[in-house]
């Protein structure tokens, strides 16, 4: 019997958990604060969405995400867990990870965790100097990071850092710090981001009146060169934009998103990729919990891409990776040539140093990634054409 290809059919899923001890202020992710005493009825919602799958259905990897999902006491998780596991079971070698914060994770939650076989833990560090933590409105202090990393490493095999880069008061200085400090606790994995400032978030609102001074683009340029600089020295893998992993630790998960693979999503906010159609659900998580245990579906907005604009946004997401666009995978999956769909607009950026074209595959020159918002843009402008 023949597999359905990966680009329709799932084979990874994330489950979002919105709770939050506290709410940035550059956060615009669907989160949840101050109602703790909803987590139950929540995971009871999350149990019903899953039990619209009609069966188990195996994956290869699967992503915890919020939100911090590490909020949850360690009888919360165990149960979240057992639920996930029942409708979402793992093989082996597959990978399971989830999100947490420094402030959260506990020795005792890395065991549950460990248990149900995580293998991946993702810290929302963000900064390692006090003061930028202040300026990004985070609730954690440096002194939660070691006894994060000693819970993490004592139970789960992998551990990656988020960091922020660009945030108000920040310095190249600063960066370059951060860096080394995430270095030397022995970090598996880095997710390295520019602060964006989300309109309507609290940080925008201040920015917007003036309280907050963003960095220059030129500064902030600065820094994405040196975490590029500083984490190949350290041997890291340049896989993605913004991301750099050890050999053998990429987030696998992540990568069929910049596959443009399928994915399921379940959970308030979630997003899922399935035969085609992409499907979110609505981002309350009261009305997402009043709709789920009614027997009303949670989904507020489904899309499905035809032809060539599904191509070119295969396109200008599997651009994202330092691997590029494989020509052949890429025909096979969109039923596209790379080369035509984007004619004059590819040859003038190859033309300008800011693609590589090797024949076999298309990729973001060191350039390149440096605009590659511009570079993305462009080749959208195109509409398949």
């Amino acid at each position: 019997m023949n597999t359905p290809p990966p680009w329709l059919t799932p084979r990874t899923a994330y489950v979002h958990v919105p709770f939050c001890a506290h709410h940035c202020g550059y956060c615009d992710f669907a989160v949840t604060v101050g109602q703790d005493q909803q987590i139950e009825l929540y995971l009871d919602a999350l149990a019903v969405e899953l039990a619209t799958l009609g069966a188990p259905q195996p994956m290869e990897t699967l992503f915890i995400g919020g939100g911090t999902p590490t909020h949850l006491s360690p009888a919360q998780l165990e149960r979240l867990l057992t639920t996930l596991c029942q409708w979402l079971p793992l093989p082996a070698g597959a990978e399971f990870s989830i999100e947490s914060t420094p402030e959260s994770i506990t020795d005792e939650k890395c065991r549950v965790l460990a248990a149900h076989g995580l293998t991946r833990v993702s810290v929302g560090v963000q900064s390692f100097r006090p003061h930028l933590l202040k300026s990004l409105d985070r609730l954690h202090r440096v002194e939660h990071i070691p006894r994060a990393v000693e819970a993490v490493r004592k139970h789960i095999p992998s551990l990656s850092f988020d960091l922020i880069f660009a945030a108000p008061g920040a310095t190249l200085a600063d960066w370059t710090a951060d860096l080394h400090d995430a270095l030397r606790y022995g970090t598996d994995h880095l997710s390295t981001y520019g602060l964006t400032y989300e309109k309507g978030s609290p940080l925008w609102k201040q920015r917007f009146r003036g309280e907050v001074n963003p960095v220059t683009e030129d500064d902030e340029l600065a820094m994405y060169e040196t975490a590029i600089d500083v984490l190949s020295a350290a041997g890291f893998e340049h896989y993605e934009i913004s991301n750099f992993a050890r050999p053998g630790h990429r987030c696998r998960h992540n990568e069929r998103y910049w596959a443009n693979e399928a994915y399921h999503g379940v959970g308030v906010g979630a997003a899922r990729y399935v035969n085609g159609a992409r499907e979110m659900n609505v981002r309350n998580t009261n009305d997402y919990i009043r709709k789920v245990l009614s027997g009303e579906s949670p989904t507020f907005q489904s899309e499905r891409l035809e032809g060539g604009e599904r191509a070119v946004e295969t396109a200008v997401i599997q651009l994202r990776r330092c691997n590029g666009v494989d020509k052949i995978r890429f025909r096979e999956q969109t039923g596209f040539a790379f080369d035509d769909l984007f004619g004059e607009r590819l040859t003038a950026m190859i033309s300008q140093g800011l693609l590589d074209d090797t024949g076999v595959s298309v990729k973001l020159t060191r350039r390149g990634k440096f605009v590659a918002d511009g570079v993305i843009e462009n080749l959208m402008a195109s509409g398949g054409r």
